[in-house]
């Protein structure tokens, strides 16, 4: 794969995290739209019924309904052929219910380290580790562990 499309695809996972970050309902569908392979394989296991991009979108819709400031900062990004690998902070205010847990009000920060594979130009494939321990723990559904 040549620099070129190594730097498209780091680009293209920016415009992701940017049309996240603009908290647009209708601009991040079609922007997934864009970015996304509809039949995207995501290897992260999700509580949801959807696959493909319709799932990625529904954990985004999700994310900004517990979290409607939801913020995503990427810290660093490494690239090579296909993949894209991004370690990044989330951050954002528990304004609605989150996996079980009605809102708090509290404002959560935790790290996320994602991967994806590109494919013409789209995510074909992605992982992601996703710290949800410090989530909990910081909702106060989990107690905080020795410091």
């Amino acid at each position: 794969m040549s620099k070129s499309q190594t730097a498209i695809n780091k680009a293209t996972c920016s415009r992701g995290v940017q049309v996240v970050n603009s908290g647009d309902a209708d601009l991040i569908s079609t922007t997934f739209d864009e970015v996304f392979h509809p039949d995207v394989l995501i290897r992260t296991p999700l509580p949801i019924g959807k696959t493909g991009v319709e799932a990625i979108k529904e954990v985004f819709a999700k994310l900004l309904g517990a979290f409607p400031d939801l913020h995503v900062t990427i810290e660093d990004v490494i690239a090579e052929g296909d993949k894209v690998v991004s370690s990044n902070t989330v951050s954002g205010t528990h304004q609605g219910e989150y996996m079980g847990t009605p809102p708090t009000g509290k404002v959560v920060t935790w790290k996320e380290i994602m991967i994806v594979r590109f494919e013409d130009g789209r995510i074909a494939e992605s992982w992601g580790v996703v710290d949800v321990l410090s989530q909990m723990r910081q909702l106060g559904v989990i107690p905080a562990g020795p410091s």
